[in-house]
């Protein structure tokens, strides 16, 4: 019940604030002036990914689009290939910055599933004025809180000295449930190399509350790649990411990804 009153009053809040963002929709740039990699850049559009491990054995491809209700309010959702993971959420653009909200599912490569309930940001310090050498910085914050399930040796061949195998039943991992919060920063960066082109790049930490084991819940997520606008609609980009935490992962996730977007 605490969960959905906090869900609740976190929507409202929001909606609020969205009243107060159509306001200032006049003194929002326009996004028509802002690259098509811009966090805080309202749109209509659809996209494709793709993205898999440095093994190449775990492939997933995500299906994502946005409906913008004006240049301040808009939708978004992403759901990959069999719907094991998804998301949905909302964005509202003030001058100094977008505020998003999103509800969804993930799932990890060592089993573990989680849903999260999260409220974040991204503030261009362009709005103040700050833009070394034509890089935009965005710095980013934000909340999530998490429910879900995590993967534990509970005895067996796992708990043997040098253990190799998968995390499966047979070796004696278990489902056991997990849930917490946490809090994230960290930064995002955009520094356009041609009209068409741009270096994008991201890092942040995060830290919550404690696990059944008595340890905060600590990770981080950061990647580099870079963007190209084919035309007026029409873009894509490349990545390689790593995330890790000591709660859902047993070692780092490392991918790369590819997208293409097409914006209306």
């Amino acid at each position: 019940m605490q969960k959905r009153q906090t869900v609740a009053y976190t929507v409202f809040f929001l909606t609020i604030l969205s009243f107060q963002a159509s306001a200032a929709v006049s003194s929002v740039k326009s996004s028509e002036e802002k690259q098509d990699d811009d966090p805080t850049k309202v749109t209509t559009k659809v996209g494709v990914s793709w993205s898999d491990n440095y093994d190449f054995d775990d492939s997933n491809v995500s299906f994502s689009a946005s409906w913008a209700f004006d240049e301040a309010r808009k939708l978004n959702a992403r759901v990959n290939s069999d719907a094991s993971e998804w998301r949905v959420g909302g964005s509202w653009l003030f001058p100094i910055g977008i505020f998003n909200f999103n509800f969804g599912k993930n799932e990890y490569t060592s089993g573990a599933s989680q849903n999260n309930y999260s409220v974040g940001t991204f503030i261009p310090l362009s709005a103040f004025g700050i833009e070394p050498a034509g890089f935009q910085i965005f710095p980013m914050a934000g909340y999530t809180y998490n429910t879900g399930d995590e993967i534990e040796c509970g005895g067996g061949k796992c708990a043997e000295p040098e253990f190799n195998g998968d995390l499966s039943p047979e070796n004696g991992f278990v489902s056991t449930d997990a849930s917490g919060s946490s809090g994230y920063a960290g930064v995002f960066i955009l520094k356009p190399l041609t009209s068409n082109m741009r270096l994008l790049s991201f890092l942040a930490g995060s830290y919550g509350s404690k696990n059944d084991d008595g340890d905060n819940y600590k990770g981080y997520f950061g990647g580099v790649g870079l963007g190209y606008s084919i035309t007026k609609h029409q873009s894509v980009k490349t990545f390689t990411f790593v995330q890790d935490n000591n709660t859902y992962l047993d070692e780092a996730d490392k991918r790369v990804l590819a997208a293409y977007s097409w914006q209306f």
